[in-house]
């Protein structure tokens, strides 16, 4: 579920987060380079770079220089605390007021997507 109206490089931020809370990418995996994640995505390299450098403030990402960047130690847990946060400060709340609006409860709604 990509937010459209971020820019590019949060959107790439949020493809690499998934694939890494997916398993695509495991603690101490290789990432790909800034130049394959540009081809594949369809994306300039420098917005990549800028993407990867946000995992690299925050501690996601480790860098070997001159062999590549690769998920940090305890960052797939992490990255599921972090993004747990945003979802129940920042989606959840606007979600939560449209099903007491529509009177959807959670069970019903749990129902029909195990359906």
């Amino acid at each position: 579920m990509l937010d459209q109206s971020k820019p590019v490089y949060q959107r790439l931020r949020d493809v690499i987060a998934n694939a890494i809370l997916d398993g695509t990418y495991a603690d101490g995996d290789m990432l790909p380079s800034v130049r394959s994640l540009a081809a594949e995505e369809g994306a300039n390299p420098l917005t990549v770079a800028k993407a990867y450098q946000t995992f690299q403030d925050e501690g996601l990402v480790t860098v070997k220089r001159g062999v590549g960047m690769f998920v940090a130690e305890g960052a797939t847990d992490r990255l599921r605390t972090l993004m747990r946060q945003d979802f129940l400060a920042n989606v959840w709340p606007p979600v939560a007021q449209q099903m007491r609006r529509i009177g959807l409860d959670a069970r019903t709604l749990l129902d029909l997507t195990e359906a």
